[in-house]
């Protein structure tokens, strides 16, 4: 007897179609469905009712986990989700925490399905485990998904699936990320679906064989569990709900969750005119040693009441900063949850059908195999859903009530960092490994009508939490010397982006060197954009100082609150390096904060002042970027007005001006198209001073542009960019050439698209 031998195109997992997925199921599995009619019969109460007990169930899941698991990412940062799915895997209801996850849920249950229900079969009292991101279920191998079918009277009847992010499953570098790797062998083992639950008994040799490949095996054991344990709760409950309602009641209400979700999305959409909106966004670095910038481009086209993601023109995929079609599809998800069905109830099985995806194989955002994913959610995956988010704001933007869901870029990238060693504290010494988790104090985007979140967390992970210092002193041999909010990290704009933050620490309980990872992006180019001329936030910034003095500092009772202080032998982070930390060292990193929107010489002088007083900003920032006089803590009004006049100048003489405008437009019957521009008839015009800049539709407008040296955005430009890349990068501004508004702001690479051709397509209509 031979044996097929799957090649890697088996281990790959696209949306299906339901009708055409439920009729290749073997005779063998029964599936539980019912009528559109069903659907239909259902009444509001018995609807809103069922519906608000399928949410609740997700949180019940979600408080067993964290109950049961000893890790901090998943008790401290909340680092994971839920979902319940129908019989076919869609997803009914999702969990509100790490939403990036929820793209991925129905592409492992879809593959499941086709792949698994002949043979090993799926039956009652079955639980499969996968950490495949060809597969789904998770965006890389550390994210591990545990799901279970779920039967009533002998027929499939729904699926409950709990994920998580491990903190180690093997492969060559610690915490599993390796930033070295140029493929999928140097990283943790992806597994295809395989039953570690069979007939309600956990499998001894599947899950020996799990807890075997980590580093930190007695936590995966017990995260194992506990995904078994939330399962089980989730199991507990459909039952519990299906005996009081009936499994017709209980699956009409799925359904038409799904059904609802979709038409509401839609009629949005149709509200909304039709048009195209593109974002590019880059990698800096693919891999240790690797000096290049990796793009991602992405073409928004709303018609009707449907969205495409255009992701044609995408790098080719290079070194670790890669996903799979998973994580590509958890970006878009990631925007587009709280941006464009923020008051829309999460049935994402529903909100999925109202977009597609275009893409080529082999590129950042859909890696084939074996290419290295191990950076995938924070890295490619996180920046898709940037650009989306990008765009998706610039669409909402032309409507005032919908604009209200508007936000700059938030925290641009997860900032990674993995310390592992020997313990010494206790009687034994033991070995420790731990991923700091306190970039999920992030900063997020400014609004139209509101400064952004100051360290408000990560747009990923809507319930994430940063964790307790003395918690993370307390589990591994460390001593942290700060914590703390860092001033100008938010963009500049007429709101300010919320701030990021800076933490700082040393060993201490351990007498010999502990391993770091680094693995982040955003030094050279910044991935926090503004929006309508708003500058990016920082960027981020890893500093190791060596030969340090914080053992005297601390003996003489002095607790260091700089590097300076610390060392003068400061060393740079690479994005993606494995280093070392010695006794006596320090280690800091500074994460990021959120875009600004709208000019900073239009923000109101009295919250510059404000933000001076609280220490959000710095005088250079107050005085340079925003033109604000403050003098005896107030508000000098006519130095600030001559002040905003000069540095309009400043503009002026610096750019050059690209084509001729119109003439003015009468601002009394126009079209908003975002912050500064508007619509008047057949042009596109300034909102501030009328000056019509081109024709709608047109090749670009007419725009004053400036190229200069990348702190010409502000003093959060905290990273040397030659440090990382050899590309040339740059800060570029697009100014009305009237009266001097900036109308779009970066910090890019030099031969990044030309911004008024951008901008010129924004106002495309049907």
């Amino acid at each position: 007897m031979t044996m097929p031998i799957p090649g890697s195109e088996a281990f790959s997992s696209r949306p299906v179609d339901p009708d055409e997925l439920a009729r290749s199921l073997p005779s063998s599995l029964k599936v539980h469905s019912v009528t559109q009619e069903q659907v239909d019969a259902l009444d509001p109460l018995t609807y809103e009712v069922i519906r608000h007990r399928l949410w609740s169930v997700t949180d019940e899941m979600g408080e067993a986990l964290k109950r049961m698991s000893g890790s901090p990412i998943v008790t401290d940062a909340n680092d994971f989700d839920f979902a319940i799915s129908d019989e076919l895997g869609q997803e009914v209801q999702v969990g509100l925490y790490n939403t990036m996850l929820v793209g991925a849920v129905d592409l492992a249950i879809y593959w499941t399905l086709r792949n698994r229900a002949s043979n090993p079969g799926i039956e009652s009292g079955d639980m499969f485990l996968t950490n495949d991101p060809w597969v789904g279920g998770g965006l890389h191998q550390n994210d591990v998904m545990v799901y279970q079918p779920v039967f009533h009277e002998g027929e499939l009847f729904a699926w409950t699936s709990a994920i998580a992010h491990q903190p180690d499953l093997g492969g060559v570098g610690l915490g599993s990320f390796s930033p070295a790797a140029q493929d999928v062998f140097s990283e943790s083992l992806p597994t295809p679906p395989v039953k570690v639950v069979r007939g309600g008994q956990l499998q001894r040799d599947v899950a020996d064989l799990w807890v075997r490949r980590s580093r930190v095996p007695m936590l995966i054991g017990l995260d194992l569990r506990a995904k078994i344990g939330a399962n089980n709760v989730g199991a507990e409950r459909l039952h519990a709900l299906i005996a009081q309602y009936g499994a017709d009641t209980v699956k009409a209400v799925m359904k038409r969750m799904m059904s609802d979700a979709e038409h509401r999305l839609r009629d949005k959409l149709t509200a909304l005119p039709d048009g195209s909106w593109s974002a590019t966004g880059y990698q800096d670095q693919s891999h240790e040693g690797d000096r290049n910038l990796h793009k991602i481009t992405v073409t928004t086209t709303k018609a009707g009441d449907h969205l495409t993601f255009d992701f044609t023109g995408t790098d080719p995929q290079a070194g670790v900063v890669n996903c799979t079609y998973a994580g590509m599809r958890g970006g878009v998800m990631l925007a587009l949850l709280p941006i464009l069905a923020a008051d829309i109830p999460w049935s994402a099985g529903g909100l999925m059908r109202c977009f597609d995806l275009v893409t080529e194989e082999g590129t950042l955002n859909n890696a084939t195999f074996p290419a290295a994913v191990g950076r995938g959610p924070i890295g490619p995956a996180w920046l898709t859903g940037s650009l989306i988010a990008e765009c998706l704001s610039q669409m909402l933007d032309r409507d005032l009530e919908l604009g209200k869901n508007v936000q700059a870029t938030c925290c641009g990238t997860w900032d990674t960092a993995v310390i592992a060693g020997l313990d010494e504290r206790g009687e034994q010494p033991a070995p420790f490994l731990s991923i700091m988790m306190e970039p999920m104090a992030g900063g997020y985007g400014a609004r139209p009508h509101a400064d952004g979140i100051d360290t408000g967390g990560l747009f990923c992970i809507p319930m994430g939490r940063v964790p307790d210092v003395e918690m993370t002193e307390f589990l591994y041999p460390v001593l942290t010397l700060w914590r703390r909010e860092v001033p100008d990290s938010g963009g500049p704009g007429r709101h300010r982006g919320g701030l990021g933050a800076s933490l700082a620490f040393t060993p201490h309980g351990t007498s010999i060197p502990m391993g770091l990872v680094l693995a982040s992006a955003g030094k050279a180019v910044a991935q926090n954009a503004g929006l309508s001329g708003g500058h990016p936030g920082n960027t981020g910034l890893d500093v190791v100082a060596r030969q340090s003095r914080v053992a005297s500092l601390l003996a003489a009772g002095t607790m260091p609150s700089s590097l300076e202080e610390v060392s003068d032998t400061l060393e740079p982070g690479q994005n993606y390096a494995s280093s070392y930390l010695a006794p006596g060292e320090v280690f800091a990193m500074t994460w990021q904060g959120g875009g600004g929107y709208g000019d900073p010489l239009t923000r109101d002088a009295a919250a510059v002042a404000r933000d001076l007083r609280e220490n959000k900003i710095s005088a250079d920032a107050a005085h340079g970027v925003y033109g604000v006089v403050v003098s005896g803590g107030s508000v000098d009004d006519a130095a600030t007005a001559a002040e905003r006049q000069r540095l309009r100048g400043i503009r002026r003489d610096r750019s050059r001006v690209d084509g001729e405008t119109g003439g003015k437009a009468d601002l009394g019957s126009v079209k908003r198209v975002d912050d500064n521009l508007v619509e008047s008839g057949d042009s596109v015009a300034c909102r501030h001073c009328g000056e019509i800049l081109g024709a709608i539709g047109g090749e670009r407008l007419a725009l004053a542009v400036h190229e200069g040296p990348a702190t010409d955005a502000g003093p959060q430009i905290i990273a040397t960019a030659a440090d990382y890349v050899d590309t040339p990068i740059v800060f570029r501004q697009y100014s009305c050439p009237s009266c001097w508004t900036a109308l779009w702001s970066g910090v890019v690479p030099a031969d990044h698209p030309d911004g008024a051709t951008t901008l010129g397509r924004l106002t495309v209509t049907a």
